[in-house]
């Protein structure tokens, strides 16, 4: 940490650099490689770098913008790379990706393969490959939802997509595929939801999580979901959850993930009219373990899971003199004892980031050995990625 700075920038490129989305793993097995997006050619396309020579290589040669999608509402509809889309498979070293309506394949030595093609009318979000490589979960929309053929402000439409949604009957569909010969294995409908967010389960691929995204309610309300194979189970009832935090049905939920080893649900959120929390939750009919944070931490950020079920955070740890804006300063480890309710939090440094859009939120992640931290600032102009080491 040099002058409460944290990390080391690893990319060196005129472009902006940035770490894959929080559901996917970056880091390939071994942590020999790091897969990141970059627009150092003009357009956003697939990266890779060599963690021991420090060699960065294109992995894919895209020149037709981003596409229109979650996160991205200005992008192009149908058209371009799907920034939204990647899914890495680390110990396979392939990357997933939708370019246009186009699902695709690329290895490390840059060759490219069609999978499938996704149907028209549809909008897409964050997919994710099981954890055996075997299949790749693609999240998708009536297009109606994101108000069809028309390019939206970065920040998204000013009407509420969810209300749309309810009040119009659209629906999203968890479309599986089998990474291999292409072929769509399931598509499971999911009504009256806006979908964003999907993760096969560690050790059990016909187990996927996934989201309702921004209900219109509030915007973490009906958040977590659970496909078993054959029912969708709602995971947490934003009304009383066992925790002794007094609280309604408007609670904030978000961000939702595995733990490593699969046991597990860790997420995070707020009470309504109380504090931030931190949250795991078995699937076995245990109640949740919820852990109040400090009253005075109100700084958003996010958690992602290590090994060990160790945690990386990007915001809420706050200091007297790091002030009470809205979004995280601090890279924190944690260390989590849930049976008793205490976080041990050891902070790295500051990120340094603006958190001015989605591609420049830290997103902090572990590498597979649990010795480093990797995540995204523009603190020095441009997005690039840093290093912790631990």
């Amino acid at each position: 940490m040099t002058d409460g700075l944290a990390g080391n920038r690893l990319t060196e490129s005129s472009g902006n650099d940035q770490l894959l989305y929080f559901t996917s793993p970056s880091v390939l097995a071994g942590d020999k490689g790091l897969v990141f997006i970059s627009d150092r050619t003009g357009s956003p396309n697939l990266f890779l770098l060599d963690l021991a020579t420090g060699k960065e290589s294109q992995l894919t040669d895209h020149h037709d913008g981003y596409l229109k999608s979650y996160v991205y509402f200005d992008g192009q509809p149908y058209r371009g790379f799907g920034k939204a889309s990647v899914s890495l498979d680390p110990d396979r070293a392939r990357v997933y990706y939708i370019h246009g309506r186009d699902i695709c394949r690329v290895d490390l030595a840059g060759r490219r393969r069609v999978l499938a093609e996704l149907p028209p009318g549809q909008m897409t979000a964050f997919t994710h490959v099981s954890a055996d490589g075997g299949r790749l979960c693609v999240p998708t929309t009536d297009a109606r939802a994101l108000d069809d053929e028309a390019a939206l402000p970065a920040a998204g439409p000013a009407y509420d997509i969810d209300a749309r949604v309810q009040a119009e009957g659209l629906s999203s569909y968890l479309r599986i595929y089998d990474t291999e010969s292409g072929r769509e294995l399931q598509v499971v409908p999911v009504p009256k939801a806006w979908v964003t967010h999907v993760q096969f389960s560690p050790v059990d691929c016909e187990r996927i999580l996934y989201n309702h995204e921004w209900p219109a309610f509030d915007c973490g309300v009906r958040r977590m979901w659970l496909w078993n194979g054959s029912a969708h189970v709602r995971l947490r009832s934003e009304g009383s959850v066992g925790s002794a935090v007094a609280r309604s049905r408007q609670d904030w939920t978000s961000h939702e993930m595995w733990a490593r080893d699969g046991s597990a649900l860790i997420y995070h959120g707020s009470y309504h009219q109380g504090p931030a929390y931190l949250g795991r939750l078995t699937l076995d009919g245990s109640p949740p373990q919820e852990i109040a944070l400090p009253p005075e931490w109100k700084q958003y950020g996010h958690f992602t899971v290590g090994p060990r079920n160790h945690l990386v955070s990007d915001g809420y740890y706050r200091t007297p003199e790091t002030g009470n804006g809205s979004h995280g300063r601090w890279i924190s480890l944690l260390e989590v004892d849930w049976d008793r309710g205490h976080i041990q939090w050891k902070p790295l440094g500051l990120h340094g980031s603006s958190w001015s859009s989605q591609d420049v939120h830290p997103h902090p992640i572990f590498s597979h050995r649990g010795n480093a931290v990797y995540f995204t600032s523009d603190r020095e102009g441009r997005r690039a990625i840093y290093r912790c080491d631990l």
